[in-house]
């Protein structure tokens, strides 16, 4: 066994083409480090829905140019196979370690396999790589990022020429072409030939983000920005000064990007602590709403005012305004979300007369929703303008966000005044998250197989009516990894996180309210019942 892993750490060894990896490859082969060696090389990184995700390191089950160039390579394999032999595949990346080198891996591989391939000129947001998908007509792209990963991290994303990102079948198909690769020898990498874009593709991006908002909106609302040390800023900056909001104040610590994330424990809105450099700032400059992206910007978080003291919105708190603010500007459409968010979208529609439509996890799947007109995910993702961006995007998210804060701000009220108006309308719904971190994977699979063996009965005192286990798929849904409860007032939702070892259970209760003098005894009961369906949650599951 030892021999065996010495061989093939020593194989590796050789064909890596970056010097950084090589010599800590070589330092963990000349320390004999067995536990170390294992941990890399007991298989390769699996190339999934989310492209490739994983901490930066030599060997296969790491992120580096190796396994970039072999992923590139399956890409551009699957891509010629389908028939995509004289298209381009245009490429982004954000400012985490590395991202430059894997984005000119890229486009070496493609121009050695015979496709074009255009490059974005510097790291830019996630959403302007979607758009410039369908802006230039490609046949793929590639957003090399770990959006909100630790600073540790690097990822691989792809999309096909629809703008979307890739579902199966596509990436097991990718994933066959990747293995196919004998040696790192056999993949062609020319030094030259490739398109590094201008800024126009920038700018039709930006011309854009117009679209999003109403002609002759109120656009008074002021705002504080955090980038969170990522690729959001100049172009947050441009959108809004093009819309003729506020310039936003920025959070200075945060405002450039670094990607060893200095002020932050994990570079997410959604992590306790995040944005206390924004709160710091909102409570010196007193704005209307705090607005942060995640490093790569196809997230937004907005964050507001209640009494003395900010708090951040709910995913889905935002994702409701939105909905409720795009219906007030009569829009049309398809309005979609995925499984694990808040069910108050399919009421606001619903009331709306407009189409609706759940889907599993993800924006892979929002974003392919027939006639879509608007999708979010409770993960802080939505999609206001699927014609340009089909994808999640934090930047018309917030453009959005602030002209609806706008519009209420000259009617004397906030954002929580109008979440109060949905409450009394639609029921109040409430949404809660309890996500457990772990070391060790086999708690995640320990939890999922002792809630199928032993399932609850109820939760909170509330009767469970029907318990779904979705790796059987429903009439309206593929298999997927997940169990969903549906309780009398509630419903929760389990399932291991895609793209971070995490196991996650989404839990919501409707509680009925009268009129806006019940609200204070609402939200009670509400926090009431999803401390309580969190705690024999947890007891059921065994975490």
């Amino acid at each position: 066994m030892h021999d065996d892993l010495m061989a093939k750490a020593n194989a590796w060894l050789a064909e890596d083409p970056d010097q950084e990896t090589r010599d800590e490859l070589a330092k963990l082969i000349d320390a004999g480090d067995v536990t170390e060696l294992s941990a890399r090389f007991s298989g390769t990184l699996q190339f999934g829905t989310a492209g490739l995700r994983g901490e930066l390191g030599a060997g296969p089950m790491r992120m580096n140019r190796s396994v970039v160039i072999r992923a590139a390579a399956g890409l551009a394999a699957y891509l010629k196979k389908n028939g995509q032999t004289d298209g381009v595949v245009v490429i982004g990346y954000d400012a985490r370690h590395k991202s430059a080198d894997f984005a000119r891996d890229t486009a070496a591989v493609m121009t050695g396999a015979g496709l074009r391939a255009a490059v974005l000129p510097r790291p830019l947001p996630t959403p302007v790589l979607a758009f410039a998908i369908r802006h230039l007509g490609a046949v793929a792209g590639v957003e090399v990022t770990a959006s909100h990963n630790p600073p540790r991290d690097n990822g691989y994303k792809v999309y096909l020429g629809d703008g979307s990102q890739i579902v199966p079948p596509a990436d097991a198909e990718i994933a066959a072409e990747i293995d196919a690769i004998v040696s790192l020898n056999d993949v062609p990498r020319p030094d030259a030939g490739w398109e590094t874009l201008d800024d126009a593709v920038l700018d039709a991006y930006l011309a854009r983000t117009d679209a999003v908002l109403a002609p002759g909106s109120p656009r008074t609302a002021r705002t504080v920005y955090t980038a969170m040390h990522g690729v959001g800023k100049d172009v947050l900056l441009a959108a809004f000064a093009r819309a003729g909001f506020p310039e936003p104040v920025l959070v200075a610590e945060q405002a450039d990007p670094d990607p060893d994330f200095p002020t932050v424990a994990f570079p997410n809105p959604e992590e306790p602590g995040a944005m206390d450099l924004a709160f710091a700032q909102a409570r010196a400059t007193d704005p209307d709403l705090v607005i942060a992206n995640d490093p790569d910007a196809d997230r937004c978080a907005v964050a507001v005012k209640g009494g003395d003291a900010w708090r951040m919105l709910r995913g889905d708190e935002v994702g409701a305004l939105l909905a409720a603010h795009l219906v007030a500007r009569g829009a049309t459409g398809t309005f979609a979300e995925s499984i694990v968010s808040s069910s108050l979208l399919g009421r606001i529609a619903e009331k709306a007369n407009l189409p609706y439509e759940e889907t599993l996890t993800g924006f892979k799947w929002i974003a392919r929703v027939d006639g879509l007109r608007y999708g979010y995910e409770e993960a802080l993702g939505y999609c206001v303008d699927p014609e340009g961006v089909r994808d999640k995007d934090g930047i018309t998210a917030a453009l959005l966000i602030t002209e609806l804060a706008s519009a209420l701000k000259e009617q004397d009220r906030t954002l929580l005044d109008l979440l109060d108006d949905l409450a009394v309308e639609h029921g109040l719904h409430a949404t809660d998250q309890l996500s457990v971190r772990v070391q060790d994977l086999s708690v995640i699979s320990d939890a999922m197989r002792r809630l199928r063996e032993q399932p609850p009965t109820e939760l909170a005192g509330l009767s469970i009516t029907r318990a779904e286990d979705l790796t059987k798929g429903t009439d309206k849904l593929p298999p997927t990894d997940g169990l969903r409860y549906t309780l009398d007032g509630a419903r929760v939702i389990v399932r291991p996180s895609g793209t971070e070892p995490k196991l996650k259970c989404y839990l919501e209760v409707v509680v009925p309210v009268a009129d806006h003098a019940g609200l204070p005894a609402a939200h009670t009961r509400a926090a009431e019942l999803l401390a309580a369906i969190k705690r024999d949650l947890s007891a059921a599951a065994g975490i």
